[in-house]
């Protein structure tokens, strides 16, 4: 235990001196995983302000969307923005108010690295250029567009990458991120992890996204469903028993009404769901995103909603 925890000593003090080299403050980063609770936070709209978000709900961390191809295989905040400006700003400013980040680099819309870098080395060098620039302890790679995910070559090239990049930063956190049918991943997912152990790539977590489904239903139990498929699905690859699979799987749902006219995730629902991952001892609990978290249209979730109440349910889970 003693060997352990100077390791842990250790490692806290190298993540450190990396946040020190890419001038952002080291104080957060020994007590926050940015894997773990950490809802998604966009800077395109709605409310942007992870700090006030800190302070109201008590969340430590969050994913932020997205990292992007600038037409070439180089990495901008949503395929424009330098990884020196407002973003590395915002970074700083959740880091002084203690907490912490995890870039996702994906989503369904822009042009993605994974299509755009022509070589799992040049793919790997682009994550680590945000990795360099941040000092960080985790990535997202939210793999749902179909140029990338409907693609065994770009499939192959990310994971390949992944490899590269956990050989370089093996202290790294990775996370995939993909799609999910009601049972779990379709074939494109199952195709994607039966691939990372063919590679040999050192995926740390996989998660779903278990909304978009139909028109309706009980999200709650349509969730769990899904979530169950993945782990039957990471049992059968890997050959792990329930608990490991579980602590290798996650979740991303998505406050309010969705993408699809009928379906909802209710405040009541988020909290099942949640009850269900700390049964579980998910690796990952988030949602799509902070910046929706708020009562009515627009912007907002949709749905009539205290502030922040989807946040504060991710703020409250412990693993």
């Amino acid at each position: 235990m003693k060997s352990m925890r100077r390791l842990v000593t250790l490692a806290v003090a190298a993540g450190a001196a990396m946040a020190t080299a890419v001038g952002l403050a080291p104080q957060a980063m020994a007590a926050v995983d940015p894997v773990l609770a950490s809802p998604y936070l966009y800077q395109w709209g709605g409310q942007t302000s992870p700090t006030a978000a800190m302070s109201a709900t008590g969340v430590k961390a969050f994913t932020l969307a997205f990292v992007l191809s600038d037409g070439t295989c180089n990495p901008k905040w949503d395929g424009s923005r330098s990884l020196t400006g407002s973003d590395k700003t915002m970074i700083q400013n959740i880091r002084n108010a203690g907490g912490d980040v995890i870039p996702s680099f994906g989503g369904w819309s822009g042009t993605k690295l994974g299509s755009k870098c022509t070589s799992a080395s040049a793919l790997a060098g682009a994550y680590q250029k945000v990795i360099d620039a941040y000092g960080l302890k985790a990535i997202d790679l939210d793999i749902e567009n179909t140029d990338e995910f409907q693609n065994n070559t770009v499939q192959d090239r990310i994971l390949n990458a992944v490899k590269l990049t956990k050989q370089k930063n093996p202290n790294l956190k990775v996370v995939i991120t993909i799609g999910t049918t009601t049972t779990g991943p379709d074939s494109w997912g199952k195709r994607l992890i039966n691939q990372a152990k063919a590679i040999g790539a050192p995926v740390d977590v996989w998660s779903v996204m278990p909304f978009d489904f139909s028109s309706g239903g009980d999200m709650a139990a349509l969730t769990k469903s899904a979530v169950d498929g993945l782990k039957n699905q990471l049992k059968t690859t890997f050959g792990w028993n329930d608990d490991t699979a579980y602590r290798h799987s996650g979740l991303s749902s998505m406050n309010g009404k969705t993408d699809n006219a009928g379906e909802t995730v209710t405040v009541a629902n988020f909290n099942s769901i949640r009850g269900y991952a700390t049964s579980h001892h998910l690796a990952r609990f988030t949602f799509w995103a902070t910046n929706r978290d708020c009562s009515g249209g627009g912007e907002c979730s949709g749905i009539s909603q205290d502030k922040y109440a989807f946040t504060k349910i991710v703020a409250g889970y412990a693993g």
